[in-house]
């Protein structure tokens, strides 16, 4: 299993302008640093938690979905389900019609159930899933407590910032992070 991103986020979760304010900084010679740390803290977070904080388009690859039909989106929460595409013996790729998929949004993770009577071996070389997912396409639409633990993350690592670069961040997780994100866990994580 893949997932790759095929349309970035326009933005990020936290501003330049709120990052500042939160580290109490009125003067411009950080703001490279510190978007960078914004961009760090959301990477950390996305990664950990299998959440997209901001909309984009991913692509799940699969070798072919569960004897059940099942396929899991790993990612989310998910939006919509923009297409699905199957391969064949020959690597001839179809499109299977998203109406009348049963898609469940609640989890974590998302699942999408193949249709009755669908034949796993329509795609024999694999089956790629298009979704949206995210909480929305700006910083506003992020859950509150997700926003206040990046601001905690971006706050550690700026002090950080001497004593390990921003290639090498983070370099530690604020106290109270976890009890922050643990609602948006999926469970095993």
């Amino acid at each position: 299993m893949t997932i790759i991103t095929t349309r970035e986020p326009v933005g990020e979760p936290l501003s330049l302008a709120e990052a500042k304010a939160h580290l109490r900084i009125e003067h411009t010679a950080e703001d490279d640093c510190i978007l960078g740390l914004i961009r760090v803290a959301r990477d950390h977070l996305e990664r950990t938690t299998g959440l997209c904080l901001i909309t984009r388009t991913l692509r799940l690859a699969l070798q072919a979905p569960c004897e059940e039909g099942l396929i899991r989106l790993l990612r989310g929460p998910v939006q919509t389900i923009d297409r699905i595409t199957l391969y064949d013996g020959q690597g001839t790729a179809s499109t299977l019609p998203v109406q009348g998929l049963v898609f469940e949004r609640e989890g974590p993770p998302a699942r999408l159930f193949m249709p009755r009577g669908f034949d796993p071996a329509r795609a024999e070389n694999g089956i790629e899933v298009d979704f949206t997912a995210g909480f929305g396409p700006a910083g506003a639409d992020v859950p509150d407590s997700l926003r206040r633990a990046l601001l905690l993350h971006v706050a550690v690592m700026f002090e950080y910032r001497g004593a390990v670069s921003l290639a090498d961040q983070p370099a530690a997780l604020p106290a109270g992070y976890e009890r922050l994100v643990a609602p948006f866990l999926a469970p095993g994580l």
